[in-house]
């Protein structure tokens, strides 16, 4: 009796789940990919926080009237000098986890200075800028003052030197409250990821639990849940949104996270009651009723896992929409509120100071930080709808 021969790539192919197939269309769509390493890159900022900003203080918040509205690339002498003894006091004691979730207090009271020079036991201060009050009066310090101690006078002026002057870089310049741009920015990545992964989720849990009862169930119970999506549908997110955080009575940064994710449910309730209506009737769905299998069973562990490609499509598109809702609510003094950094709010505090030199880079940086991850998350989307796609060759 003849047999015929399999070739062992032929077997190796065979023997190659569908998520193989997934991944070979998605790592060779070049757009998906930089857009999925751009994503990377913002959750890995975000992740690290406080850590990797150049200013840790909390939310970003340390700045100097000095150097308001300074354009990028400037150049700062610091003058530090001890905490008075009451806000030694009243600082807690910080440790890594702390200055990773909430940032750490500066340890040093930081004046900006436009130069310095010693005579006898004093330090003298040349003021900076033209917002200065004192600008054009310099001022004197003694330099026991400056350490804390007291010494001889060379020790002194060479601990200042060495310690209590420095040099700071904005790379990003600041913004109207003399604050670091980059470090804002960077820290803005927090709650627009944030505000997106918890947003997606909530629209995920609600929708898909909506989606698969009405889809299932049918009948009365599906005429009901899909007038309920009807409605919800025909309201403006936004208007949602702000009646949600108008009846919680807050506009904290929790409260936009959940009052943008009930807004989002509907799209995805519509997806999975249109895939469990033509997947209902299908021979393994019969099979388990035949078994017994519990009904939440059959959705949750046979149904549901079904539908995870146009899931996870649609996953990555409601993270784009989430977070330009929550930028254009910030915008509008309804989301995310100051001190926290919130590129919204950030385009609308440069949009404030349009017609001025800061008013252009203040309002462009926080825009198209927006946009490069909204962009990213769309070409993910397109690349992860390709990706799913049968039809699509998969190169080599």
């Amino acid at each position: 009796m003849a047999t015929t021969a399999v070739s062992p790539g032929a077997a190796l192919a065979a023997a190659r789940p569908p998520g193989y197939y997934v991944r070979q269309r998605l790592w060779q769509n070049r757009p998906a990919v930089a857009g999925l390493a751009f994503i990377v890159l913002c959750a890995l900022v975000a992740l690290l926080g406080y850590w990797v900003l150049p200013d840790n203080s909390p939310n970003a918040n340390h700045g100097f009237v000095q150097v308001q509205k300074e354009s990028p690339g400037l150049r700062v002498l610091l003058l530090r000098q001890p905490l008075p003894d009451s806000a030694r006091l009243g600082a807690s004691p910080a440790n890594i986890f702390s200055t990773w979730l909430g940032g750490r207090e500066p340890e040093w009271q930081e004046t900006p200075i436009g130069g310095y020079a010693f005579a006898g036991d004093s330090l003298i201060l040349k003021p900076l800028g033209q917002h200065s009050a004192e600008a054009g009066r310099p001022r004197r310090l003694l330099l026991s003052a400056v350490t804390g101690h007291a010494g001889p006078r060379a020790e002194l002026q060479g601990e200042i030197r060495q310690s209590h002057l420095l040099t700071r870089r904005y790379a990003l310049g600041t913004d109207k409250a003399g604050r670091d741009e980059l470090s804002r920015l960077l820290l803005g990545t927090r709650i627009s990821l944030g505000i997106g992964l918890v947003a997606v989720l909530i629209s995920l849990v609600l929708g898909m639990a909506v989606g698969a009862v009405a889809g299932y169930f049918g009948g009365w119970v599906d005429s009901l849940l899909l007038g309920v999506m009807t409605v919800v549908w025909s309201i403006p997110g936004i208007m949602l949104v702000i009646a949600i955080s108008l009846a919680l009575d807050s506009k904290g940064v929790w409260v936009s996270f959940v009052a943008v994710g009930l807004t989002m449910w509907v799209d995805v309730a519509r997806v999975v009651r249109g895939q469990m209506l033509s997947l209902r009737a299908a021979t393994f769905v019969e099979a388990g009723r035949v078994l017994g299998l519990p009904t939440s069973r059959l959705i949750a562990r046979h149904l549901l896992p079904n539908m995870r490609g146009p899931l996870i499509v649609l996953a990555t598109s409601n993270f784009a929409s989430a977070i330009l809702l929550e930028a254009g609510l910030s915008f509008l003094g309804l989301g995310v509120q100051p001190p926290a950094p919130s590129w919204g709010l950030m385009v609308k505090e440069g949009y404030d100071l349009l017609g001025t030199e800061a008013g252009l880079w203040l309002t462009l940086l926080p825009g198209l930080a927006i946009s490069l991850l909204v962009l990213s998350f769309n070409l993910l989307g397109n690349g992860l709808r390709d990706a799913y796609d049968p039809k699509t060759p998969v190169a080599g």
